[in-house]
């Protein structure tokens, strides 16, 4: 069982092969970035808390989802105790159930593999809110109705690390995980 009270880049490798359930779509995640709070400056809690990243300071196991580029919502679990901010990004992944929905969702008429490629598509492919800040993820499958669910893959899949996609700020640490070879994985923009 994945403990959200231990360091984003613990947690991070060990979301990947994970299944996140949301509003009638389930998506198996290949892809994710950590994001180490006050000591990272490009995590929104860098500066601080605010009333946009207030998810981000716990407790640990919720969702923090802002908008990004003002359209899209993205999604991260929070890690670390309570009061120390940190999280993992949810950069892309596969729709395994629910496929008809998220691409109604998406207005999507790409391949499979886009639907939840980059964290926008994630998220909009899972039907993301705002109103989803601070939702707590279940980790317990006999949990009878939880908004969200995650549940872990029978076996750990293998994972390369490299440096997080689209930032400016502290672009050099590899704190991106992901599948190697999977469709869904999002390709770094060309300088």
């Amino acid at each position: 069982m994945i403990d959200f009270s231990s360091s984003p880049l613990l947690v991070a490798p060990l979301l990947l092969g994970c299944t996140l359930t949301h509003a009638g779509v389930s998506i198996r995640i290949t892809e994710v970035e950590a994001y180490l709070g006050a000591e990272d400056e490009a995590s929104h809690a860098f500066r601080g808390k605010t009333p946009r990243n207030a998810a981000m300071f716990g407790p640990p196991g919720r969702l923090y989802v802002y908008n990004s580029y003002g359209i899209h919502k993205a999604g991260n679990i929070v890690c670390w105790p309570e009061g120390t901010p940190g999280a993992v990004l949810l950069r892309a992944g596969e729709v395994v159930a629910g496929c008809d929905l998220a691409r109604q969702r998406r207005n999507d008429i790409h391949p499979p593999a886009r639907l939840a490629q980059g964290p926008g598509n994630f998220g909009q492919a899972l039907n993301l809110l705002i109103s989803d800040n601070h939702a707590a993820i279940s980790l317990d499958p006999s949990d009878p109705s939880p908004e969200f669910s995650l549940v872990s893959p029978a076996e750990s899949p293998q994972f390369l690390t490299g440096p997080r996609i689209g930032i400016t700020k502290n672009p050099l640490p590899k704190w991106r995980f992901w599948i190697p070879g999977d469709p869904t994985v999002s390709r770094p923009r060309r300088p």
